[in-house]
């Protein structure tokens, strides 16, 4: 790496509450991964928890669900933030444990990392309404972002396979929340060109918003690699998987990635989590 940069390592997890993971291995994968900024979803747990088992030499914003259990989003990072926000959409729509805005100064610049963690949805019931009201929110949102800050990503559990490389069963799930072509149809609006008129797959168009799928973009034109996979049966072992955790980031950002992995677990019995991190180094 040129002189003048610092390497930022960001990692995103859903660690399908945090206290669970951690007994069962988080620690260890997190004490060998040398992440600055550490973006959490579906906590589950209290401030105070959270601290515990991350120790004081992480700073960390939280914001928790209303539902007590429920959700949960926050960003550990080595060094503090300059400002943090935390609602998205309509003043009527409740986002909390689900969206966490955080400013960080990293070698003189401004990087701002969201934890985002979309409904997961059911068709035709209240909890996709959400979902589409959330999806709606980011839409109006990541301009705002972007225009904030050239250097922005959003990371997280956004609970939605893009395109048909995004899972393995992908046939089988057209009519299942997750991979319903309304829900693809934004992320083609949020990765395509920005300012064009994007048609969705779904048929509806809108203006693209010109940010980067960091893992399609890094991993090219291949099936996954799958981040979600179910715990039932063999799912994990023979990668019956979806890639729903990403890092999008602005171009400018985007364009300052040196390596992006998936943390996949060796074995099955050896995950932490129904999710594996997402990690990506960029050159700030």
């Amino acid at each position: 790496m040129s002189s003048g940069t610092t390497n930022l390592r960001i990692a995103s997890i859903n660690t399908n509450g945090i206290r669970a993971a951690f007994r069962k291995g988080m620690g260890a994968w997190l004490d060998a991964r040398d992440v600055d900024i550490l973006a959490i979803q579906e906590v589950r747990a209290a401030t105070e928890d959270i601290e515990g088992l991350l120790g004081p030499e992480w700073n960390i914003l939280h914001d928790a669900a209303t539902a007590k259990g429920r959700a949960g989003v926050a960003i550990a990072s080595r060094a503090a933030a300059s400002i943090h926000r935390v609602t998205i959409g309509d003043d009527e729509f409740d986002s909390a444990g689900r969206w966490l805005e955080a400013d960080y100064e990293v070698n003189g610049q401004i990087v701002t990392v969201v934890s985002a963690y979309v409904h997961s949805g059911e068709d035709g019931t209240p909890k996709q309404v959400e979902k589409y009201r959330f999806l709606d929110g980011m839409a109006t949102r990541l301009p705002e972002i972007a225009a904030h800050s050239p250097l922005a990503v959003v990371v997280g559990d956004l609970n939605v396979g893009h395109r048909t490389l995004d899972i393995r069963n992908w046939k089988g799930n057209v009519k299942r929340a997750g991979f319903l072509p309304r829900e693809r149809a934004y992320f083609d609006r949020f990765f395509g060109e920005a300012g064009a008129s994007v048609e969705g797959v779904d048929g509806s168009t809108g203006p693209g918003l010109g940010w980067v799928d960091i893992g399609r973009e890094q991993a090219g034109e291949v099936d996954g690699p799958y981040t979600w996979w179910s715990w039932r049966g063999q799912a994990f072992d023979n990668d019956t998987g979806w890639r729903i955790d990403y890092q999008m980031a602005t171009p400018e950002l985007a364009a300052r990635v040196t390596n992006y992995s998936v943390d996949r677990a060796a074995a099955h019995d050896e995950r932490w989590s129904d999710h594996t991190p997402v990690v990506v180094d960029y050159a700030i």
